[in-house]
């Protein structure tokens, strides 16, 4: 299977389908902040943020 000529749009569709995936979406303008560790990352919207845990 070639999913290189897919779209990134395709792609996450397609993820956010999935049983162990969650999609969280930021609308435009939104804030969101995201925090593992030591790393932080403030920024807004609009984003698809994909958590994956399979």
């Amino acid at each position: 299977m070639d999913l290189s000529k897919a779209s990134t749009r395709e792609l996450v569709e397609e993820l956010a389908k999935r049983e162990a995936v969650e999609a969280v979406t930021a609308e435009p303008y939104q804030t969101y902040k995201i925090i593992v560790g030591d790393n932080e990352i403030t920024d807004t919207g609009p984003v698809v943020i994909l958590r994956i845990w399979d």
